[in-house]
């Protein structure tokens, strides 16, 4: 898989959600760690998405938490690593969680699909936009103005940038029909939560007005994560991080401390 290398320490591996690549991971991680040295990031592209491609072989969530299981043997091996997953890559997360539970050192969730895979046994709540930007929508072509208005609930230019180059760039690179032959067989084998629970840091952040994934499955994950943080953010949506960035930041650095501090490796000084 294609995949950015950024850093030098303990492995953190960010996998991002359905459609995207991993800018959005990129985007959002990186600020985190410009101050805090001693974490080698990694990013890469699902098969499908940003440069990766996918052959005819991955046709399920099963082969993608396969490619992704090859990715960490080809580029981490069997050194304990960090976990971040978004969306749909919180949900691979989850199954790779469950796969090498003794080699992931913590766990971050962010918007992750939660127990109810398919969207229409999501408990969702109505899509609404609490900040709003008339005149901002205005200058927008009608596909930028509908992929961006689908999605926040903060319009503000800063939210416009960096959905354009977190998230729309992605959307427009991917590979479509490949996708296509995934979704159909979209939920794992595996049930991430099945056998016994994930007892290292963890933390699950969700959006109150995310009307893609919504709060209340991933609320229903906590039995399994015993060690987990779990916020829902007030006014924000899909892309939480986005919207609120300082409140994410200081999140993540908390979980990032938490593992840190569970001694199964050096806190970067």
């Amino acid at each position: 898989m294609n995949f950015e290398d950024r850093g030098e320490g303990t492995p953190v591996l960010a996998v991002h959600g359905w459609t995207p690549d991993h800018r959005l991971m990129l985007g959002c991680l990186e600020p985190v760690f410009a101050h805090r040295p001693g974490y080698r990031r990694l990013y890469p592209d699902l098969p499908a998405m940003g440069k990766s491609p996918a052959p005819a072989e991955i046709a399920s969530s099963d082969d993608m938490l396969a490619a992704v299981q090859d990715f960490v043997d080809d580029h981490i091996g069997d050194e304990a690593f960090l976990l971040v997953g978004e969306s749909y890559g919180g949900y691979l997360a989850r199954g790779l969680a469950r796969a090498r539970r003794e080699q992931v050192l913590g766990l971050a969730l962010i918007c992750p699909i939660g127990t109810a895979v398919e969207h229409t046994e999501r408990h969702l709540p109505p899509q609404q936009i609490l900040r709003t930007d008339p005149d901002l929508i205005a200058t927008l072509d009608e596909r930028t103005a509908e992929q961006f208005t689908d999605v926040a609930v903060v319009q503000s230019p800063q939210t416009l940038r960096r959905t354009r180059e977190e998230v729309i760039a992605g959307l427009d690179v991917a590979d479509t029909d490949a996708m296509a032959r995934i979704r159909r067989n979209w939920t794992l084998t595996d049930d991430p939560e099945g056998g016994g629970p994930f007892t290292r840091p963890t933390l699950i952040l969700a959006g109150r007005q995310d009307h893609m994934v919504g709060y209340l499955d991933q609320f229903a994950l906590l039995p399994h994560y015993p060690r987990a943080t779990y916020a829902v953010l007030d006014t924000a949506g899909h892309n939480l991080q986005i919207e609120h960035p300082d409140v994410f930041d200081t999140l993540i650095g908390e979980w990032l401390e938490r593992a840190a501090r569970s001694g199964e490796f050096s806190s970067p000084s």
